[in-house]
């Protein structure tokens, strides 16, 4: 493979925070795929999220996405399916033949799998509205939008540098991460959005709970890693999510940006 473009690793930088310095961590061909797999999930998690697009729409478009994932990607008619709506994305969306062109080719299978079922869970869910009424309902989405990355990424474990992990503890991890930034977002979604992912007789509490379970399940997850690397690109969102969930508890929005860096130290010492 050629040199991994940097201008993925300046777009990551831009929009991630939170995986931009854990990928740093990881060594060539898995920092390479997992670069390239944040940015194709972001490039379709904008598509999800756009504020302006009819959910009808958005559910047709990501539809047709996933479709594009089962064969050598056809960037032609990409931009043919985003059509009207192209000139409103971002330019991580646009440059998603890019990012797929950017993963080292032994793992371009194991991404577009999760890619395909990702767009795929995302259209599902845009079609009906995020219309959430039961903890099932939750744990769907959920795995379609974090979870199978906690499954995608074990893939690459254990491809690279041969770590096991159980399927189960993997999707809790990113089941975990994605319950702190719905408690967080919460109010947001619904102004913004008109969605909300709290299931019908749910409160913050119950949504609490649920972090917390699978927050557990994440924590269970780390002790299965051996590889240094691996297991410090785990740690620190999973850090930033533990303490996100605590300041929220308290009563705050979010963690400090001094709280944030100290957490990113303590990881990168440790």
């Amino acid at each position: 493979m050629s040199a991994f473009p940097k201008d993925a690793m300046r777009v990551l930088k831009e929009t991630s925070r939170t995986f931009y310095i854990p990928i740093t961590f990881l060594h060539k061909e898995l920092k390479y795929s997992v670069a390239s797999a944040y940015l194709v999930f972001r490039a379709i998690d904008e598509i999800e999220d756009h504020e302006e697009l009819d959910h009808g729409v958005k559910s047709s478009i990501l539809m047709q996405v996933s479709e594009l994932f089962k064969r050598p990607f056809d960037n032609k008619e990409y931009i043919r399916i985003l059509g009207p709506v192209k000139d409103q994305m971002p330019e991580v969306t646009l440059r998603l033949e890019d990012w797929l062109q950017a993963c080292p080719k032994d793992a371009l299978p194991i991404l577009t799998d999760a890619a395909n079922e990702m767009a795929y869970g995302m259209a599902k869910w845009a079609k009906v509205n995020w219309d959430i009424r039961t903890r099932e309902d939750l744990d769907d989405y959920t795995y379609y939008v974090a979870g199978l990355v906690g499954v995608m990424l074990s893939d690459l474990w254990e491809h690279y540098a041969g770590e096991k992990t159980d399927r189960e503890l993997a999707i809790g991890y990113g089941r975990g991460l994605q319950a702190v930034n719905i408690l967080r977002n919460e109010k947001e979604d619904l102004d913004e959005r008109g969605v909300s992912f709290v299931p019908d007789g749910w409160n913050r509490a119950h949504l609490f709970a649920y972090a917390d379970e699978n927050l557990a399940k994440a924590d269970e997850y780390m002790k299965s890693l051996q590889k240094k690397s691996i297991l410090l690109f785990c740690r620190l969102p999973l850090a930033l999510a533990h303490k996100t969930l605590k300041a929220m508890k308290e009563g705050r929005e979010k963690m400090t940006r001094a709280e944030v860096e100290q957490t990113v130290e303590e990881v990168e010492i440790d």
